[in-house]
């Protein structure tokens, strides 16, 4: 059974920077696409990036281009989503996902708060 477990959430001001990390638990990490998700209060959870397998292959959403890293490290069994000039509207509950089976594997969330 897979489990991810967040972490790196918090507060931050308009314009700062937060990792956010997510790490896996099993052997098989190494094996699967990873992505990041968000959902603000009374919005629909929004894909922000995905990761292929081995690292080389990366997507972003259009909001948060040139301002957001996904990254991996395999070794460790994490996924990690740097996330610089934030804003406001960048407050969310984000979600780490692994794409495998039917319905993917999710952790928990972690909550970002963009405010001054």
């Amino acid at each position: 059974q897979v489990q991810l477990v967040e972490s790196g959430g918090g507060l931050v001001q308009p314009g700062g920077s937060l990792r956010l990390s997510c790490a896996a638990s099993g052997s098989g990490f190494r094996f699967n696409s990873m992505g990041w998700y968000r959902q603000a209060p009374g919005k629909q959870r929004e894909l922000v990036a995905t990761i292929s397998a081995g690292g080389g292959s990366t997507t972003y959403a259009d909001f948060v281009k040139d301002r957001f890293t996904i990254s991996r490290d395999n070794a460790q069994n994490t996924v990690y989503l740097q996330m610089n000039s934030l804003k406001p509207e960048d407050t969310a509950v984000y979600y780490c996902k692994m794409f495998l089976g039917v319905y993917g594997y999710w952790g928990q969330g972690t909550q970002v708060t963009v405010s001054s």
